[in-house]
């Protein structure tokens, strides 16, 4: 899962506690959400427009997920006119922090090893989604990155 720093960082996780992943308006990035998440995977915390850009820590999905509230408040950036409490096009997950990374695994060292980490869609080309699968081995190479 991607944030900016500034709006929202892994030390803000941590001090939070548990924080509901409001204002996904991707179907792609929600369909991965809702279908491909489940309460107690974990969760590799990206931070993104920052330099450097990378992994910074750990999170895990707890609990179900659930419409996003804010498509629902006409006052939010997140709302959306379309979407009913009856038929709600957006859901969420809470994520709970988990553990900070020791050091940034920055984007560059993840491109550099590209080879290792298979077809990991933070890599492809042009990705701007703000929630992306990441398979068990992607997982365990990144882990081991950490301590590199």
């Amino acid at each position: 899962m991607k944030s900016e720093p500034e709006e929202f960082s892994i030390d803000d996780l941590a001090r939070v506690g548990v924080e509901p992943w409001t204002g996904v308006r991707n179907y792609q990035a929600r369909n991965f959400m809702r279908d491909g998440m489940r309460d107690g995977d974990g969760v590799l915390f990206y931070h993104s427009n920052t330099q450097p850009p990378g992994i910074v820590g750990i999170a895990r999905v707890k609990g179900e997920a659930y419409p996003d509230p804010t498509q629902f408040d006409p006052e939010s950036d997140y709302h959306d006119p379309k979407s009913s409490p009856d038929a709600p096009r957006w859901l969420l997950r809470d994520i709970a922090f988990e553990r900070r990374f020791a050091r940034c695994i920055t984007l560059d060292e993840l491109k550099a090893a590209a080879g290792r980490l298979g077809d990991f869609a933070l890599l492809n080309r042009g990705n701007r989604l703000s929630v992306l699968p990441v398979s068990a081995a992607q997982w365990k190479t990144i882990l081991k990155m950490e301590n590199a």
